[in-house]
């Protein structure tokens, strides 16, 4: 049968009809309305027929909602059967076509075929967003795994750079999270953090104004102290330069 007497949707790999279609296709008499009423009682709404409305325009211009509902193909037939007229046989003859064309060999390799490629397209769109955020970790690399990575002791200037900041400001920066106060001219942290390892200090000589050879001492960080300025600065809502989402990198 080759006249396509009403429209078949496929929904989630099942076919579909409109109702409404339905009922102008077997050229009832009784309002729409009226007929699924007396006529939709003895199915199961969710597995025989889904509420679809349909979006229909007025003589006026606009555009109204109607009641429709999608009706499963085994359902439609039933109801051209129960219409009990010449057009109902004619289009339960055109669905059962419809069928057969679906349970073809060719149909079911063509809807295996489609449901393959879109298992690979959702298959491949997963991979490419793996591999986005793969890219993402490692251009931002955790600042964590540089310090483990990193034994040596480190000035607070090569660790305000990781920070974005002066050696002032950075240092500054530590007492006002309380981390450290100056003392006689050198950065000395407060008593909570003292005796714990988290700073050395190292003398450094250099010659005065009139020659002579002077020393100085100056804290360096190890890399524990580094953690602790880490985790102390992050509570504080600042963190280095490589974890911030704001940056262009």
């Amino acid at each position: 049968m080759e006249t396509k007497l009403i429209n078949v949707e496929v929904k989630n790999n099942q076919q579909l009809v409109s109702a409404r279609d339905l009922h102008k296709a077997l050229e009832l008499k009784r309002h729409f309305g009226d007929w699924v009423k007396q006529n939709f009682k003895d199915f199961e709404e969710g597995t025989d027929f889904v509420f679809a409305p349909q979006s229909a325009d007025m003589p006026n211009g606009g555009v109204k909602q109607v009641q429709d509902y999608a009706v499963t193909i085994d359902m439609a037939k039933e109801l051209c059967m129960m219409s009990k007229t010449a057009k109902g046989k004619e289009v339960r003859q055109y669905f059962i076509q419809v069928e057969k064309n679906w349970n073809s060999p060719e149909m079911i390799i063509q809807r295996a075929l489609e449901i393959s490629n879109a298992r690979v397209q959702k298959l491949q769109a997963q991979n490419k967003s793996l591999t986005l955020q793969l890219e993402e970790s490692n251009k931002k690399a955790s600042y964590l795994d540089i310090i483990l990575g990193t034994p040596d002791l480190l000035a607070t200037t090569q660790i305000a750079v990781d920070y974005g900041f002066s050696a002032r400001a950075f240092n500054q920066l530590l007492k006002d999270v309380g981390i450290q106060h100056k003392v006689n001219g050198q950065w000395i942290l407060y008593k909570a953090y003292m005796g714990k390892g988290y700073v050395q200090s190292k003398s450094f000589t250099f010659k005065d104004s009139k020659g002579h050879d002077r020393s100085k001492p100056s804290t360096y960080w190890t890399q524990k102290g580094r953690k602790l300025i880490y985790d102390v600065l992050k509570e504080n809502g600042t963190l280095p330069l490589i974890e911030r989402d704001d940056l262009p990198f």
